[in-house]
């Protein structure tokens, strides 16, 4: 009697070890990058706990025209808050890139001096070149400033970046020291908005990693 061979009806649609391996890794990045973007937009919102005696607002890029329009969305969005709080004192936080014809700090002086700010509230912090600098200048400039480190601070900055600034902030701070709350800047310009909220969860990782 002839002997009958098993039946496997699946199995010439068996995927290789290699694709399935890189099906993996494509599903743990995808889901990886959605918690990260998940990270980015929950500090995309105004969290702001009391009366913050000092504001910070982080630089852009300035145009040879002036401050560019990321930038003049978080002076706005700054300007906006000053309005019913007359009394804050504000620090503003960038160096001359080496295409900008000035710091980002003294565009965002004149700015806010242009819409009614008096100069004296308003100290530059101009070394700093990315946002870990932003943060460690800034909080020396409060302590040399005689500060209170008691004092909350309210970090202006764009809706995207808002996480990552205060993942900064926390660990450059001492514990207790300038309790942080955030004001989040609109991105008013669709494709700087599209590309930066791509670009904002690698740069969280990268700052967790390395700025340091």
């Amino acid at each position: 009697m002839r002997k009958k061979s098993a039946y496997h009806p699946y199995e010439g649609r068996r995927k290789p070890l290699w694709l399935k391996v890189l099906l993996a890794l494509l599903l743990a990045g995808a889901v990886t990058f959605g918690g990260l973007f998940g990270a980015v937009m929950y500090g995309a919102y105004d969290h702001i706990t009391g009366d913050p005696g000092i504001m910070v607002i982080l630089g852009c890029q300035v145009k040879p025209w002036g401050p560019s329009i990321l930038l003049q969305d978080r002076l706005d969005k700054a300007l906006d808050y000053l309005e019913s709080h007359p009394d804050v004192q504000i620090v503003v936080s960038g160096g001359q890139g080496a295409d900008e014809p000035t710091t980002e700090a003294q565009a965002m002086h004149d700015y806010l001096v242009e819409h009614g700010i008096a100069a004296e509230r308003i100290w530059q912090e101009d070394q700093s070149h990315n946002t870990w600098q932003n943060v460690q200048y800034t909080l020396a400039l409060l302590d040399e400033e005689g500060v209170d480190p008691e004092e909350p601070v309210l970090l202006v900055s764009s809706g995207f970046h808002l996480t990552r600034a205060r993942m900064l902030w926390d660990r450059a701070a001492e514990k207790e020291t300038h309790p942080l709350s955030t004001l989040a800047a609109p991105c008013t310009h669709v494709p700087s908005r599209l590309k930066m909220y791509i670009r904002e969860p690698l740069a969280l990782v990268k700052s967790f990693i390395v700025d340091r």
